[in-house]
């Protein structure tokens, strides 16, 4: 074993390997015994594929080679397409318009993709009313440049007949997850309006279908404007099913027309689980449309997904006892989750396996490996095993984090130095690191790093209180966390305290810009990807779905105007004293690129050391393999740089 300093170490984890291996599995669909699923593959420009594995287990992609599956309804999507009975329906990035595959065959498809929607309409979340043969989705109307984008729910022919759409359901902001029940004769929904976030507040409906597929006078089941309601479905047995988050932790709950009223318009809702788990979340934030944390596996069991501590385990639900039973596995299940009456689907990997679309057989716990993320094989003596840590924090309170020590089977480093360490604020914010293998962590434990992927408060996973300390506080809570996550960790001689470095991506890249300006000399040096640097600019210039996030963030804008210059880097450059580096893409929607060059024009007329890398063709969240190998290989120079390793 070679004795290195930290930072100095020589690793087989190429950046170009991350990149090749940097596989995005998603949205997984059942369909007559076949499995559908979505791959994003950087090395295709990170175009989206639409993949399909049939009943005699082979695989194939079913869209042309110049599709890229992808909505931007919400901007951020989520799975853009539905498969019924050897019909294929899609939304095509580059014009938002929805395909129609008809009757492709087996092993290939061999029918050209036609267009059943105009321009001007972007689609998403689709399902299927068969009794009625057609599409219900959520559609944005983008007709009109000088309006905000109307959102409602419509209803599309599956005969492949040109459609805008036929309107079933509006008057709110935002729509989702809309269910047809089994027999066909209702359907679920969920609503919200500015300015509520899903994770927020949203009501779930209910409303008969009529005999002409209009809709009858709609019901409130649940949810309010302090209760988010997720994944509404129907079961077997007629019952909507749906997690709720009204005692503060987003558990299931069935809801149907048995709470003993005689009328036939009232349901009641009941936990689903007679003893709820401790500290369990059955829920996500719904950032992307189609995420799934339950699923039936045949009429009388529910396979589901929970987090409890910062950590997803798999288990069933014997709805009519209302117990729950673990499933033994050494994996921990992500934001897709399918079933059928004996086997579960999902995608999932372990702190030393990458992500991979997984089959379980209920019955007997075995699994097989469907397809994996990164094909390549990583020494367990370079990988990074990661410890839940919890750490004081401000105003005596607790926060969460993951910490990676550096590890390399083929270096150590001299007595008694202490690793540079890498503090990750996560997106979001509404969204929580995870534990599960992520090859750019190991990138830098493998090199001498250590890493801390910081939960803070705000973050999901830790109940509803833990979610809203950042209602109001964006800007101070997450920046606190951060920093004292970073303290904590010098403190206990896991970081050295003159080599502390903070990078995030997004709201991640606002943490961090505020971290660098607000508290001056805690953090070293500094990466953004697409951070915010301007929250003002951003309340004015950014897209529906966001465009009244910050009131809950930071407070209503234009009233809390000097709130938002005061939370705001931009305006604390003068405070700065570290090197930055800045990535940004040129078609980000979500936060425009004026954002980081904003600050990277200020920090250089500072003087300090800056670098500014921008990408063509790149919007929110990179997906090229030639963009993530050059932001990695940057980002290593640019420490090193810094440090003078």
């Amino acid at each position: 074993m070679t004795v290195a300093p930290y930072g100095t170490w020589i690793s087989p984890l190429s950046a170009r390997l991350i990149a090749a291996g940097g596989l995005r599995i998603s949205g997984i669909t059942l369909d007559t015994g076949e499995i559908y699923w979505i791959e994003g593959r950087p090395s295709e420009g990170g175009r989206n594929v639409l993949v399909r594995r049939d009943a005699n287990l082979h695989t194939s992609d079913l869209v042309p080679t110049d599709v890229n599956v992808r909505t931007r309804v919400h901007e951020y999507g989520g799975p853009a397409y539905i498969v019924s009975s050897g019909d294929a329906f899609y939304v095509n990035f580059a014009d938002q318009r929805v395909y129609r595959l008809a009757e492709f065959t087996h092993p290939e498809p061999s029918v050209t993709p036609v267009a059943i929607t105009p321009e001007g309409f972007f689609y998403g979340d689709f399902t299927i009313d068969k009794k009625r043969r057609r599409l219900i989705c959520v559609r944005e109307d983008h007709t009109q440049a000088d309006r905000e984008p109307i959102n409602t729910l419509v209803t599309l022919p599956m005969d492949g007949s040109m459609s805008a759409g036929d309107v079933l359901a509006s008057g709110f902001d935002f729509y989702s997850t809309p269910r047809v029940s089994p027999d066909g004769s209702q359907l679920a929904w969920l609503s919200w309006r500015h300015p509520q976030m899903p994770w927020d507040g949203t009501e779930l409906w209910v409303a008969p279908i009529n005999d002409d597929g209009t809709l009858g006078t709609p019901k409130r089941i649940a949810g309010s404007e302090s209760e988010s309601i997720y994944q509404p479905g129907w079961g077997p047995d007629g019952a909507l099913y749906f997690v709720s988050d009204k005692t503060g932790w987003w558990n299931l709950y069935r809801s149907d027309r048995s709470d003993g009223s005689d009328r036939s318009d009232r349901y009641g809702s009941v936990p689903v689980l007679r003893e709820p788990v401790d500290r369990a979340e059955f829920g996500r934030p719904q950032w992307v449309f189609g995420t799934a944390t339950w699923a039936f596996a045949g009429p009388s069991r529910i396979v589901a997904s929970y987090t409890r501590d910062g950590r997803w385990h798999l288990a069933t639900i014997d709805p009519v006892a209302g117990t729950l039973t673990n499933i033994a596995t050494d994996v921990q299940p992500n934001e897709w989750l399918a079933a059928s009456d004996a086997y579960a689907f999902f995608v999932a990997g372990s702190a030393t396996s990458p992500d991979a679309l997984v089959g379980l057989e209920i019955a007997t716990g075995a699994t097989e490996t469907i397809r994996i993320s990164a094909s390549l094989y990583l020494d367990p003596g370079y990988i990074s095993v990661p410890e839940a840590i919890e750490f004081p924090t401000t105003d005596g309170r607790t926060a969460h984090a993951f910490y990676y020590a550096p590890h390399n089977k083929d270096f150590s480093a001299p007595h008694p130095d202490t690793p540079p360490l890498i503090v990750i604020s996560h997106g979001g914010p509404t969204t929580a690191a995870k534990s599960s293998l992520d090859l750019q962590v190991q990138y830098w434990t493998s090199r001498g790093f250590a890493v801390a992927d910081v939960n803070y408060g705000g973050s999901s996973g830790y109940g509803r209180e833990y979610r809203q300390r950042l209602n109001g506080q964006w800007g101070i809570v997450d920046v606190d966390d951060v920093v004292n996550a970073a303290r904590y960790l010098a403190s206990q001689g896991k970081a050295d305290a003159a080599r502390l470095i903070i990078r995030g991506g997004s709201a991640g890249g606002y943490t961090t810009l505020a971290a660098l300006t607000f508290h001056p000399g805690v953090f070293a040096a500094g990466a953004s990807y697409y951070g915010v640097s301007d929250v003002e600019v951003l309340a004015r210039d950014t897209h529906k779905f966001e465009s009244r996030y910050l009131d809950t963030m930071i407070g209503p804008y234009p009233e809390k105007q000097a709130l938002y210059r005061e939370r705001s880097p931009i305006h604390s450059v003068h405070r700065l004293a570290s090197p930055l580096i800045l990535f940004q893409g040129l078609e980000d929607k979500v936060v425009p690129p004026n954002q980081s060059q904003m600050m990277a024009d200020a920090v250089r007329a500072k003087g300090l050391p800056v670098e500014y890398l921008t990408f063509e063709g790149e919007q929110h969240g990179f997906r090229k393999s030639e963009t993530i190998i050059t932001c990695l290989e940057s980002e290593l120079a640019f420490y090193r740089s810094v440090f003078r390793i």
